[in-house]
C-alpha cells in the first residue's frame, strides 16, 4: 500500500498524474517548527521526514509512505501559510516585483528506511498593485498556501517567470519523488511494479 501523508489536493493530483492511483491519504497532524539552526533545504527535509514518520507509525510491512513540505523563502526568511487575510496581504506585498525561492522536500519511508531530498525553484513576481493584492486575497486562494499564493490557480497571474521545477512550486517535485520511490523499490516507470 502507498500512503500519502498529506491532505493537499494538489499533491494527490500530482501523484495521480505520476500514474499512482491506488493510494491512501493519511494526513499527518505533525507540525514541526522550522529549525533555523539547519540550512534551509535540510530544515524543510526535517519537516517532511517528521510528517512521514508520523504516518509510518500506522503503516504495515512493505507499505510506502510519501510525505512532503513546501516553504517559500524571501530574504532568507521562511514564509509558511498565512494565518489570516492581513498576513496574506503582507506576504504578497513583500513578494511583489521580487524573486524568491520555493523549497519542497519529499520523503519516502518504507520498512524503517528513509529517503529524502529537496528541490529549489526560483519564482519572480511581477509588481502588484494594492487593488490586485486585495482582489487576490479576497478570492480566499492564498489562505492555505505557503507564501500566500498558488501558482497552479489564480496566483499564476502574479508570476513573471520561474527557474526550475514548476511542480515543485505546486507542492511536489515529481521527478525527484520518482527517484526516491525507485530507491525504495517502487518503479513508477513500469506501472508501479516493484523492482
Amino acid at each position: 500500500m502507498i500512503i500519502l501523508a498529506s491532505g493537499s489536493p494538489r499533491r494527490r493530483e500530482l501523484l495521480e498524474n505520476m500514474g499512482i492511483r491506488d493510494f491512501t491519504v493519511r494526513p499527518s497532524a505533525h507540525e514541526e517548527p522550522f529549525d533555523e539552526a539547519l540550512p534551509e533545504g535540510r530544515a524543510v527535509e526535517k519537516i517532511a521526514l517528521m510528517k512521514g514518520r508520523d504516518a509510518a507509525r500506522s503503516a504495515g510491512a512493505g507499505d510506502i509512505v510519501i510525505a512532503a513540505d513546501t516553504l517559500v523563502f524571501l530574504d532568507g526568511r521562511p514564509l509558511g501559510k498565512p494565518a489570516d487575510e492581513q498576513e496574506a496581504a503582507r506576504m504578497l506585498r513583500a513578494l511583489s516585483g521580487r524573486e524568491h525561492r520555493v523549497i519542497t522536500a519529499a520523503a519516502v519511508l518504507r520498512d524503517g528506511r528513509e529517503y529524502v531530498t529537496h528541490v529549489t525553484t526560483a519564482v519572480r513576481f511581477r509588481p502588484l498593485s494594492e487593488d490586485e493584492i486585495d482582489w487576490y486575497v479576497g478570492t480566499g486562494e492564498p489562505l492555505d498556501k505557503a507564501g500566500a499564493y498558488g501558482i497552479q490557480g489564480l496566483g499564476g497571474m502574479l508570476i513573471e517567470g520561474i527557474r526550475g521545477d514548476y511542480f515543485n512550486v505546486v507542492g511536489l517535485p515529481v521527478a525527484a519523488l520518482a527517484g526516491l520511490l525507485g530507491r525504495a523499490g517502487y518503479n513508477v516507470f513500469s506501472k508501479g511494479e516493484r523492482v
